[in-house]
């Protein structure tokens, strides 16, 4: 169990989050929702302990994650942020070894069940055939699968995801997006992603953590989180929430207002 208790993150004089206390489910994807600028990514980067906090902590199995050696942090928790870059000389094999630093030993660098989880990796996302393509010759869809196979490969038992389908088109969204379900159906992952669409929230995400102004204003299972009442709290938005095909559908109100003329 990865916890929060009364999280707070300063930049400066500004708090970004105010005493955030959430529980993350083991083998169940979280999505973290809410405007920009609530706390969404800091709340990631507070888990993996790239922002100082000012208040609270933060726990993996009861036991302070400061407490434990980074490395083996690394092997427990992976991380894709927002945006990623690498070099326009690397590969797409050669980014996937990266994902087993952690578990090379001083002088030693892939062993063969590291190589196996490189394969497989390269194989749920669909790049196999692509192992010796630069990354960044790469379509978008594709970069993103690669860092997702990058996050695979990792073999961790936590995997945070900041807006995985970020500048992606709708039809690669809905397609990274069922990757990293799957880490959870098939391969009993805990995923934390920050997504902004709620109906991809809805159709891909079994929790969600709904944040605003720094603070948690509701959390638990999609089916009971998520609803008009929450959604114009966090988002200042009027939307009908209802079921179609088995899962929730948000359909925002239109404005009365009179179109723009261009």
């Amino acid at each position: 169990m990865l916890a929060a208790q009364d999280v707070s993150v300063a930049y400066g004089k500004t708090t970004v989050l105010k005493a955030v206390s959430v529980a993350f489910r083991p083998g169940r994807m979280t999505a973290l929702v809410g405007p920009n600028g609530c706390g969404k990514s800091t709340l990631l980067k507070a888990v993996m302990g790239f922002v100082p906090l000012t208040g609270g902590g933060i726990t993996l199995e009861g036991t302070p994650t400061h407490k434990i050696p980074r490395r083996s942090f690394a092997r427990r928790m992976a991380y894709l942020p927002q945006e990623s870059y690498c070099p326009d000389y690397l590969t797409l094999g050669e980014l996937i070894e990266l994902a087993g630093y952690a578990r090379y030993s001083l002088l030693s660098g892939p062993s063969d069940r590291d190589r196996q989880l490189f394969r497989a990796a390269l194989e749920i996302v669909g790049l196999t055939d692509l192992v010796h393509r630069q990354v960044n010759s790469l379509s978008g869809g594709q970069r993103q699968r690669a860092w997702i196979a990058m996050v695979l490969a990792q073999d961790s038992d936590i995997v945070l995801m900041d807006e995985p389908v970020n500048h992606i088109d709708v039809k690669f969204q809905y397609s990274v997006l069922e990757i990293v379900r799957n880490l959870t159906i098939r391969h009993g992952k805990t995923v934390i992603a920050v997504l902004h669409d709620l109906n991809l929230t809805t159709a891909f995400a079994d929790e969600v953590v709904m944040l605003r102004d720094g603070e948690v204003v509701a959390s638990g299972a999609v089916s009971e989180t998520i609803n008009s009442a929450s959604v114009e709290r966090v988002f200042d938005l009027e939307a009908d929430i209802f079921t179609r095909n088995g899962r929730l559908v948000c359909l925002p109100h239109m404005s009365h207002a009179s179109p723009v003329s261009v």
